[in-house]
């Protein structure tokens, strides 16, 4: 995550328990900086769930100024899909997740953030999956700004279940969101991300940017093969100056 350098204040990281949407404790990753924080941060993780790469992006953001709460979504999965560290199993559970309660494990850690942090403006940020649960929660009137990196804008063939909300149904509807692609993202295919610019092609407020030689997930994990150090640091200069007040 080095390509969000870090900002210039001091900032305590905690894990806390979220009282889920059905009552269900929800393990989350909440950083507040020193000081008065300037807004809030609903941050999604990618599908593996929260982790060590995201207790340091919480910390990242918050030395900004920003009080960040990031839930776990997979808390209501079985306890081997939880403890696997392949991918294959938490995409296999994917069609099971509620959206009503995945949704609304997010509005409740917005609240946690009005409460504890004493903010009145919160963004939604999410990345893959997260990214994709991003823009459904930008449309529910709940969230004042929203980031999505590279979430599918149509969940693709093995991702949607009885209870699984589409993005792009809702996207007219989103707060102001800024949505970053890789062009070369196999889950999210030009005609998709074009689909996303004639919903909002009304909305000045809402932008798309799409990195030419991107693959998916090249921001936000260093790790991976597909992670792109000059487009990353170019699209965290884009998120601080949409998410930063002015």
């Amino acid at each position: 995550m080095a390509e969000l350098q870090l900002g210039s204040l001091e900032v305590e990281v905690e894990h806390i328990a979220l009282a889920g949407a059905d009552g269900t404790p929800v393990d989350a990753i909440h950083a507040r900086p020193d000081g008065m924080p300037v807004s809030g941060i609903v941050l999604h993780p990618d599908l593996m769930g929260i982790r060590p790469l995201y207790d340091d992006l919480c910390l990242r953001l918050a030395t900004y100024g920003f009080a960040v709460v990031a839930p776990e979504p997979f808390v209501r999965a079985p306890a081997d899909v939880r403890a696997d560290e392949e991918v294959a199993s938490r995409q296999a559970y994917a069609p099971q997740l509620d959206d009503d309660l995945q949704i609304g494990d997010l509005e409740i850690a917005a609240d946690y953030l009005v409460v504890h942090d004493d903010v009145r403006e919160i963004a939604v940020v999410g990345f893959c999956m997260g990214g994709m649960q991003a823009l459904k929660a930008a449309a529910t009137g709940r969230f004042d700004k929203a980031v999505m990196f590279y979430g599918m804008v149509v969940p693709p063939d093995g991702w949607t279940g009885p209870k699984t909300r589409i993005p792009l149904d809702t996207a007219a509807d989103v707060c102001p969101t800024l949505a970053i692609f890789g062009a070369l993202d196999v889950f999210t295919p030009a005609a998709d991300i074009e689909a996303l610019r004639v919903a909002w092609s009304d909305r000045p407020d809402c932008e798309i940017v799409v990195y030419p030689e991107a693959e998916h997930g090249f921001v936000h994990a260093p790790e991976r093969p597909s992670h792109r150090a000059g487009d990353a640091a170019d699209a965290w200069r884009r998120v601080l100056a949409f998410l930063l007040p002015n």
